[in-house]
C-alpha cells in the first residue's frame, strides 16, 4: 500500500460495488461483520493474501478464516458431513467457524498454512452479505488490526490499527457481537474440538455433538490460538475489584470503572463492548490497565479467553 488514507465507503450500493471492484483487483478492505471489522482479500490470489500478511504483521503458520456467501460455495471449499451440514443449516449465517476438511480448490495455501483443513464462515451482517454476493469470491478476513493487538468493532479503531495499510473502510456501524467467531473443528471418526470459545456457548455445541474432545498444544489451527494476542501495550490485570491509582480499570457490574462492559451484569453486552473498554484504555494516560470479573459462563468464557491472552 502507498500509506495514503483509506477511502471511506457507506455500506450502500455504491460502496458495496466499490468495495467488490477493489476486493476483484488484489486490494485490502476492511469490512464490517457482526463479530469484528475483517481485512478481506480475495482468497483465491497469492498476491492479494500476501498483503493481509503483511499489513497485519502476522505470522504465516496461522491460518485465515474464509468468507463464504452461500453454503454452495462452501462445499466446494470444503468436505461437509452430517455434523456440518446440521451447524450450518441451524448457525449460518452467524458467527460460527467450521474447520473441516479441505477441498482442492482456488484458494491459496497460505490461507490454511499448508494444513488439511480450511476454516469456513458465512457472515451475518447485511453489508458483508451483500459484499460477498456481489464479489462471487470467497474472501479471506482476520480482524483488521495489527497482529496481536486489540480487534476493531468500529472503523474508527480499524483506521487507528491499520491506516493506509487498506484500500478502503466499508463503514457498516458499530460490531453487534463485539468477539469473534466461535470455531469448531469436526474430526473424522464423529469427534469435535472448540478451538476457540465465542458467541455460540460450547454447551449448545455439547447438546448436538457430545462432549468435545481436548485441544492439544502442538500446533495452530484457528486464529485466536496464540497464548498472547488481544494485547493493549500494557500490563492488563484480571479479576480486580478497585483500580490503583496509575491504572485504567474496566468495570463490570457492580464494580464500576473509568469504562463499564455493562453496569447491568449483561454478558452479551459485555462482549459488544469489550473491545471498545480496551481500546479506551490503551488511549489513556495510565500506564496500567485492570477489569473487574467476569463470570465465566456463556458468551463470559469468550471475553474471559479474549481476557487472559489480553494480560499474557
Amino acid at each position: 500500500m502507498s500509506g495514503k488514507a483509506p477511502k471511506w465507503l457507506a455500506a450502500d450500493e455504491a460502496g458495496i460495488a466499490r468495495a467488490a471492484e477493489l476486493l476483484r483487483a488484489g486490494a485490502l478492505v476492511a469490512i464490517p461483520t457482526e463479530t469484528v471489522y475483517g481485512l478481506a482479500a480475495r482468497a483465491d490470489s497469492e498476491a492479494a493474501v500476501a498483503e493481509i500478511f503483511r499489513a497485519k504483521g502476522r505470522p504465516d503458520f496461522n491460518p485465515l478464516i474464509v468468507h463464504v456467501a452461500s453454503l454452495a460455495m462452501a462445499r466446494e471449499l470444503a468436505q461437509f458431513d452430517a455434523r456440518a451440514e446440521m451447524l450450518a443449516a441451524r448457525y449460518w449465517p452467524g458467527p460460527l467457524t467450521l474447520v473441516l476438511p479441505a477441498r482442492e480448490s482456488p484458494v491459496v495455501p497460505a490461507v490454511t498454512a499448508g494444513l488439511p483443513t480450511i476454516a469456513l464462515r458465512m457472515p451475518d451482517h447485511p453489508a458483508m452479505r451483500r459484499l460477498l454476493e456481489t464479489v462471487a469470491l470467497p474472501l479471506a478476513a482476520p480482524s483488521a488490526n495489527r497482529s496481536g493487538g486489540i480487534s476493531p468493532t468500529t472503523p474508527k479503531h480499524v483506521a487507528w490499527s491499520l491506516g493506509g495499510e487498506v484500500a478502503a473502510i466499508l463503514d457498516g456501524g458499530p460490531c453487534l457481537r463485539g468477539v469473534e467467531s466461535t470455531i469448531v473443528a469436526l474430526r473424522e471418526g464423529g469427534g469435535w474440538q472448540l478451538l476457540r470459545p465465542g458467541p455460540i456457548a460450547s454447551e449448545d455445541l455439547a447438546e448436538l455433538l457430545g462432549a468435545p474432545e481436548a485441544v492439544g498444544s502442538a500446533g495452530i489451527e484457528a486464529p485466536g490460538q496464540l497464548a498472547r494476542h488481544y494485547s493493549p501495550g500494557k500490563p492488563l490485570r484480571l479479576g480486580a475489584r478497585e483500580a490503583a491509582t496509575d491504572e485504567f480499570l474496566i468495570g463490570f457490574g457492580p464494580v464500576s470503572g473509568d469504562c463499564s462492559l455493562s453496569e447491568e451484569g449483561d454478558l452479551a453486552l459485555a462482549a459488544a463492548r469489550l473491545y471498545a473498554c480496551l481500546h479506551a484504555g490503551a488511549a489513556s494516560d495510565k500506564p496500567r490497565m485492570a477489569v473487574a470479573p467476569v463470570p465465566d459462563e456463556g458468551i463470559g468464557t469468550a471475553i474471559n479467553d479474549r481476557l487472559r491472552r489480553a494480560a499474557a
